[in-house]
């Protein structure tokens, strides 16, 4: 495609532009030499697989249908068959949805879109040429792809790891002076607590004298590396107590939101990225029109500008934008609206909880009781005295459950279907 070649041309041909899981680093000058893909490609698989699809797909005017693991054999068919009716040189990407709220469906983003989203957010984020950002979310979602053609577009080099690792990520933001990161709550919290065991280096190191092998993700918690500049953070509510850690500990973080229909990132830190325009609907949810937005879902009309979040928020004078958690997961409990996000926000700050999931369950009195599963090593008598003593009695949870592991989607969001099937 023409506009990611004239990106490559104008970088340094020397220029690492893609570091992949296997430890290859491929220059600005490899990627233009490359010869490209055309017509649909369905790419599914590891990291490496699908970084080298999408650059593939863009440089030979392809269309990338980028499919998570897990899809049903029928969710996947009925995809492919109507990706291939919508295919064409015009059309970048097709990315499914989380799922989080029913069956996956195909988003349609054309190059105009991807070229204005790669524009908007290196404008937003500070993405310099020579900069690396380290892109450890599923590229198969949008958060993750959208991070390759950033880096591209701003002549940077873009650090692909096969998943998350604490110690191999801890590693690589010293070792390959990191300057960006994406991240979602639960990766940060686990870079937070920090890790002992050594930590493989990801590529020829650079030496880091101050850091002994096995102590990088430990020193996280105290000392993030100093040439990192953003760390990311999206794809859910990032609770205040693990924000105030964080933010002790030196992280620069920036605030997240975004949609796939959106091309991933819409406000950092509240504030609409150049070209993002925003209001609420009169059910007080917010409405966004972006020069990255969708051409629209698989198998329907094309959208207009307006779309629709059904995310409640509020918008200040100054236009900064606040977020209150999705609509339809409203909770009526005693008469009450309680808002999930609300209530697990106030369980980050209880002592020996680390996480924690929050849903309703039937019930002829409450209506929807209100119920928390949570990660951590505090004991339910614990956290059920703490609710008590913090939490009015609307908000507080009546069932409460230890886990190992809350459940979450690919994504890294919380899956609130599975949270709510925890309870028999």
């Amino acid at each position: 495609m023409q506009i990611i070649r004239h990106w490559l041309s104008r970088a340094d041909p020397a220029q690492p532009a893609l570091v992949l899981p296997d430890g290859r680093a491929l220059c600005f000058g490899d990627l233009i030499t490359r010869r490209g893909r055309s017509g649909l490609q369905v790419l599914e698989g590891d990291a490496q697989t699908l970084a080298l699809g999408l650059i593939d797909c863009a440089l030979g005017g392809g269309t990338a249908l980028l499919l998570p693991p897990g899809l049903t054999p029928e969710t996947r068919e009925a995809l492919v068959a109507q990706a291939r009716r919508a295919a064409s040189p015009q059309l970048a990407l097709i990315v499914t949805t989380s799922g989080s709220t029913g069956a996956p469906k195909g988003v349609r983003l054309t190059w105009r879109a991807v070229a204005a989203a790669a524009r908007i957010g290196a404008r937003g984020l500070d993405l310099r040429p020579g900069d690396a950002w380290l892109a450890c979310l599923p590229l198969h979602f949008v958060g993750g792809a959208t991070i390759l053609f950033r880096t591209l577009r701003a002549g940077a080099t873009a650090v692909v790891h096969d998943g998350f690792d604490v110690e191999t990520v801890a590693r690589t933001l010293v070792d390959r002076r990191i300057t960006h990161i994406s991240l979602v709550p639960a990766m940060l919290a686990k870079l937070l607590e920090g890790a002992v065991s050594p930590a493989p280096s990801f590529g020829p190191p650079t030496p880091s004298p101050a850091l002994a092998d096995g102590e990088t993700a430990c020193a996280l918690r105290a000392n993030p590396p100093a040439a990192l500049r953003c760390a990311l953070v999206g794809g859910a509510a990032l609770a205040p107590a693990l924000e105030e850690k964080a933010r002790a500990a030196g992280w620069p973080i920036r605030l997240s939101y975004g949609m796939t229909e959106t091309c991933a990132t819409l406000l950092v830190d509240g504030r609409p990225l150049p070209g993002v325009k925003v209001r609420l609907a009169d059910d007080g949810t917010l409405e966004v029109s972006s020069p990255a937005r969708m051409d629209g879902y698989l198998g329907e009309a094309e959208a207009g500008e307006w779309l629709a979040t059904r995310d409640l928020a509020m918008i200040t004078a100054d236009g900064r934008v606040s977020i209150h958690g999705r609509a339809d997961e409203m909770l009526i409990s005693g008469g009450v609206n309680v808002h999930p996000l609300e209530v697990e926000a106030r369980l980050a700050a209880c002592p020996g909880v680390h996480q924690a999931g929050v849903t309703g369950l039937p019930d002829p009195v409450w209506g929807d009781l209100i119920a928390c599963a949570y990660e951590g090593e505090a004991d339910e008598a614990a956290v059920e005295a703490w609710c008590r003593a913090t939490l009015p009695s609307p908000r507080r949870p009546r069932r409460l459950l230890r886990v190992s592991r809350l459940p979450r989607l690919a994504s890294g969001k919380l899956d609130r279907r599975a949270l709510r099937s925890l309870w028999p």
